[in-house]
């Protein structure tokens, strides 16, 4: 049964037409990437899917009681809240159902009417299924796993929601969304402010979700991983590909290869054909050109003719090649030192970097990716040691925060602010290829959007023709074809790359060594993100086998049922050769245990390791079960006693 569906729908803003008939059904389950160029419409497939927006023609059909979860790339929060706070306000339907279970727990202990207390009972056993299928009596801590898995900690919980950055709630708007027990997950560029661990959490918790989700991202690497449906948005219309990111893009190329080769036989044919009845006409012969005349009017009059294939947009015209050769040594850092008050970032940091490196960064964030970059730019002072960049180098910087822009300039101004009119036309043939067409090269730079703006940043690089590129979150803002240009143009660039990048999938293919930076540590590896991933999963899995073999072996621990409230015989008592005082520091011993785990809930690495996250979680039940129990015998131990 389809969880909604699109039927022969149509949608338009004023005169431009952003959906054409298009037909499409999602099932439950399935998990399904929306891709296509920015401004297809993407977003608006989205909108009307959960009725924000109505369909001009056609029509979108939701299941019987579909829940679904939305959430927008700007969404909206109570900015009166704490972080916590906001973060529950996705379960006020279990919290409401958790203060009537304790009315009614409360109501049938005062009631001494046997009927009575038989229909509090069962309201209390109803109440109490529907509580615990909505996950009630863990909704606390699985607020702190989705917390602590998007990276936040215990000590922000009391953070007011209107001093968050947008980053900040874009992650707590996906934080409450992911608690929701939604149906159906319509995610719109989940990612965009998520570090690598982050999204390597969201990954895992997707690939576990049981229901379906619609997810609009420029994360390759999360598309590859995820989704085994795409659902293009191109042209007006909706393509459904059944197969996962890395094998669509294949089949896509195979297909606009194809039909561009069908289309070009068919118009040499068609050419030929022409060039042949113009050459019998003039030699007056007009009875052997009419029949095929005849046959090229009836195949455009019943459509034979091929359509040309539109394709995707014009990628960039990146290019970085330099004017010399430069020298071979680019980098050098030795025994590097630098910390900013109390915070150490490196510690006897040791690094080479040679000319055609392709040399990747990685870090949480506050470790010192950015340090590092300014130190090689001189632009920070290492407390102890030495960071040269070699004087011979032309550099190209591209910055995260795009400061170095002249907001005030235009686009061409930007690149060649001193110009001859032959020079302004060489500039704006060369701004074409980064898709600056016509007067858009006259507009101010503070007027572009964030892609436009990284656009005339990576154009500014190219036409400086570098020996090094030192290159801080490029691919930020750029969609998916402008991430594949960029890619195509480092690989061939024999010069020196030194990035700062979250993007995994462009990890993957520009880099060949990583550097890891932790708090005032760090790792070289030899390899891209996948290599040092893989690596990284393999030490986990040792340790955590080491751990294990390192504890006793003890048996199973089995859950006990969940009692509803006593209404008069006392159950029996497995702690019966105890006293009181041992089943007191047995319950304590167990709270403690409780504690324990609850705190590491609250960590974010935990979350890097899902089999030990979810052991954890095995054994937070049990014992939180086990302090239940023994706690309901103490209290029996007590009245008795009483």
């Amino acid at each position: 049964m389809a969880l909604l569906t699109l039927e022969n729908l149509t949608k338009a803003f004023g005169p431009l037409t952003v959906l054409d008939r298009v037909n499409l059904v999602v099932h439950p389950g399935e998990k399904v990437g929306l891709v296509g160029a920015n401004g297809a419409g993407k977003t608006t497939v989205f909108r009307l899917m959960i009725g924000q927006i109505k369909p001009d023609i056609g029509e979108v059909s939701r299941s019987r009681g579909l829940r679904i979860g939305y959430l927008p790339q700007q969404p909206q929060l109570d900015s009166t809240q704490t972080l916590l706070a906001e973060a529950r306000g996705a379960l006020d339907e279990v919290t409401t159902m958790e203060a009537h279970l304790a009315e009614l727990s409360e109501r049938i202990a005062q009631h001494a009417d046997p009927d009575e207390q038989r229909r509090l009972m069962d309201q209390y056993d109803r109440l109490q299924a529907r509580f615990e299928t909505a996950g009630g009596y863990d909704y606390e801590v699985q607020i702190g796993e989705v917390l602590g898995g998007l990276g936040f900690r215990p000590a922000d919980y009391a953070t007011p929601v209107s001093t968050l950055s947008g980053g900040q709630k874009c992650r707590l708007a996906l934080a409450r969304l992911l608690r929701n027990e939604a149906d159906l997950l319509l995610l719109d560029e989940p990612t965009n402010h998520l570090d690598i661990p982050a999204s390597s959490w969201l990954e895992k918790w997707l690939l576990d979700y049981k229901g379906c989700a619609i997810i609009v991202s420029h994360d390759r690497y999360l598309l590859s991983r995820v989704v085994s449906k795409i659902i293009e948005v191109e042209n007006r219309q909706l393509t459904v590909w059944g197969c996962g990111y890395a094998e669509y893009t294949q089949a896509r190329s195979l297909a606009r290869l194809t039909a561009q080769r069908a289309y070009d036989k068919q118009q040499a044919h068609v050419a030929k054909e022409k060039r042949f009845i113009e050459s019998i006409i003039a030699t007056k012969r007009g009875s052997t050109a009419k029949g095929r005349r005849t046959r090229l009017e009836r195949m455009e009059r019943e459509g034979g003719l091929l359509d040309k294939p539109t394709g995707s947009a014009p990628d960039l015209a990146l290019d970085f090649k330099s004017a010399s050769r430069g020298g071979d040594m680019v980098l050098r850092c030795e025994n590097v030192h630098k910390r900013f008050g109390d915070v150490v970032l490196f510690e006897g940091f040791d690094f080479e970097m040679r000319r055609g490196e392709k040399v990747g960064i990685l870090g949480d964030n506050g470790v010192g990716k950015t340090t590092l970059l300014k130190m090689a730019l001189g632009q920070v002072t290492p407390d102890q040691g030495v960071v040269r960049l070699y004087e011979s180098l032309r550099v190209g910087y591209y910055d995260q925060e795009q400061t170095t822009l002249n907001l005030d300039n235009t686009v061409i101004d930007e690149i060649m602010p001193q110009r001859s009119a032959d020079d302004e036309q060489r500039v704006r043939n060369f701004l074409a290829g980064f898709l600056f067409f016509g007067d858009d090269v006259f507009k101010k730079v503070g007027s572009l959007s964030g892609g436009e703006q990284s656009r005339v940043m990576l154009a500014r690089q190219v036409w400086a023709r570098p020996h090094v590129l030192i290159l801080d979150e490029p691919t930020n803002h750029l969609d998916i074809p402008g991430r594949e240009a960029l890619e195509r143009a480092l690989t061939e660039f024999d010069g020196g790359v030194l990035v700062v990048s979250h993007d995994r999938y462009f990890l993957d293919r520009v880099v060949k060594r990583l550097i890891v930076l932790e708090r005032g540590r760090y790792e070289d590896y030899p390899g891209n993100y996948s290599f040092y991933a893989a690596r990284r999963e393999a030490e986990a899995r040792q340790a955590a086998a080491a751990k294990e073999a390192a504890q006793p072996t003890r048996g199973p621990v089995r859950k006990p049922p969940r009692k509803r409230p006593a209404a008069g015989k006392a159950p029996a008592d497995p702690y019966a050769s105890m006293s009181l005082r041992q089943i007191e520091e047995l319950i304590e011993q167990k709270q403690r245990r409780v504690d324990e785990i609850e705190e590491a809930f609250a960590s974010p690495d935990l979350y890097q390791d899902h089999q030990r996250a979810a052991k954890l979680r095995e054994e937070y039940d049990a014992v939180r079960a086990d302090v239940e129990a023994v706690t309901a015998v103490w209290l029996e131990r007590v009245e008795q006693m009483g």
